[in-house]
This record gives structure tokens, C-alpha cells and sequence, in this order.
């Protein structure tokens, strides 16, 4: 099915915390989905190309590609174990309605960062997201919840946030912390607030922090290994040409 990243934990790594605070016990998987024996984590890409155009037109179309996707093949993967006797279920790629429900309630019913964590696929970074060695923090999650009792894969041991700190530095809400996660805590209330300005204009979502990220193999990939260049617009004019061209359009400016 072409996915580039799949990763699988038992229920029980989430009754023993690998670090504190953890998650409360109504969002394990099992509070969700009593039988379930395992947790199955797929992760797709986010481009770094197009999402160096954000927030733009281009960005939220691509989010809704992955999105759709990821919402896709979990659900089929779900009908596929449960067809041969493993009754699984699928979680959705995003557990809310809408930007405006996040303002008055900013927490899904399930956590596929924690579950990603978990299954192997990364590790947490300064900006809450979870860091992969393919690709940074530029990468979606779904999950599915399945009976089936599957090898677990190792989770990583090695701390790829480099603590560079410019996701703290280039949010434009102002909405990380210097603290490593779960120190420091997203305010996601000045998140989903620009995020909900950004909506309006109909070019949500931000991305900033993933953007700017250095971690990830597809830095060097799409040639993007000097960080520098979201900040430095004289020595990568081409680049802020073509993004500026693209916010031009398709957005309310």
C-alpha cells in the first residue's frame, strides 16, 4: 500500500509510563477499545517542499491529501485483520470536529503522537510533535486498535530533538515552551487560535514549528540541509520568491 512507515505496540506499554506526566488512563487504547491487544501506527509524510510554502493554499490542500489517506488505509487495514479474525478497529487521523471546538476544548480522545512514540516511530522534540529519523516531525499518524496480538517493535532509545530551539523562536503564536516535552506543554489555546485566524483566510493549518524543524533524512533529500534558509532571504531569494508567490493565492490575504 505504499506507507512508508508503520509501527506496532502492545496495550500494555501504555501501563508503564516511560516518562511523567503521562497520559490519563481514559485515553489508553484499551479504555477506548476494551479487546484491544495491540496498536498499529502508520505514518505518512509531509513534503518538505510544499509545506515551506505555508501557510498557504498549497499546504491545507496537502494536508487534506494525507489526512484522507491516512483515514483510508487504517480503515482498510482494520477490515483487512478483522476479515481473517483479528477484529481491529480504526482511529481517525484527528479526533475533533472543528478548529473552533479545539478553542473550547483542545484535546482529542486519542493521542497517535503517544502511540507513535510507543510503537517505535520517534521520539518527542520541544515542539510536541514526534521527531522521526526519515522525516523530522514533518510526518502523519493513524492507529488502528487491533485483537491481534502482534511483535512489538522497539521503541527508540536515542533523543533525536537537537534542542535548537527554533521551533520556540519562529512560532508566530508564541505557543511553545523552552522545557522538553512533558515539561513544557504546548499552549494550545494561542495554537488553535491562530490557527482559527488562519482558517478564515482559508489557509490553516500553520506548521511553522515542523518547517523549521532540522531534524530528518528528507532535509537532505530536497536539499534543504542549511536551515537558514527561512530566515536568510537574501541568500535564498529563489526560494522566498516562490513561496510568496504561492500565499498569493487561493487565501484570503
Amino acid at each position: 500500500m505504499d506507507i512508508p512507515m508503520v509501527g506496532i505496540a502492545g496495550v500494555e506499554r501504555w501501563n508503564n509510563p516511560p516518562f511523567l506526566p503521562w497520559i490519563p488512563e481514559e485515553f489508553y487504547p484499551q479504555s477506548i477499545y476494551p479487546e484491544a491487544k495491540s496498536v498499529i501506527v502508520i505514518g505518512l509524510p509531509v513534503p518538505l517542499p510544499v509545506l515551506e510554502t505555508s501557510p498557504s493554499i498549497y499546504y491545507r490542500e496537502l494536508y487534506k491529501t494525507v489526512n484522507t489517506l491516512l483515514d483510508q488505509y487504517t480503515y482498510r487495514l482494520a477490515n483487512f485483520l478483522t476479515d481473517r479474525g483479528y477484529p481491529s478497529i480504526f482511529v481517525p487521523r484527528d479526533g475533533y470536529g472543528s478548529i473552533q471546538v479545539l478553542l473550547e476544548n483542545p484535546i482529542a480522545f486519542f493521542s497517535h503522537r503517544h502511540a507513535a512514540f510507543l510503537a517505535g516511530l520517534g521520539t518527542f522534540g520541544v515542539n510536541n510533535t514526534i521527531l522521526t529519523p526519515e522525516y523530522g516531525p514533518r510526518i502523519r499518524f493513524g492507529s488502528i486498535l487491533s485483537t491481534a496480538e502482534l511483535p512489538q517493535d522497539p521503541m527508540l532509545e536515542t533523543e533525536l530533538c537537537t534542542r535548537c530551539m527554533r521551533c520556540v523562536k519562529m512560532c508566530p503564536s508564541n505557543a511553545l515552551d523552552k522545557e522538553d516535552y512533558p515539561s513544557g506543554l504546548t499552549d494550545k489555546k494561542a495554537c488553535s487560535s491562530y490557527s482559527a485566524e488562519l482558517n478564515k483566510r482559508h489557509i490553516s493549518p500553520c506548521g511553522i514549528c515542523i518547517k523549521v524543524c532540522p531534524i530528518g533524512n528528507d532535509r537532505a533529500v530536497y536539499k534543504r540541509d542549511n536551515a537558514a534558509i527561512y530566515e536568510d532571504k537574501d541568500l535564498f531569494d529563489n526560494y522566498h520568491k516562490a513561496w510568496k508567490h504561492v500565499r498569493s493565492y487561493g487565501g484570503k490575504l
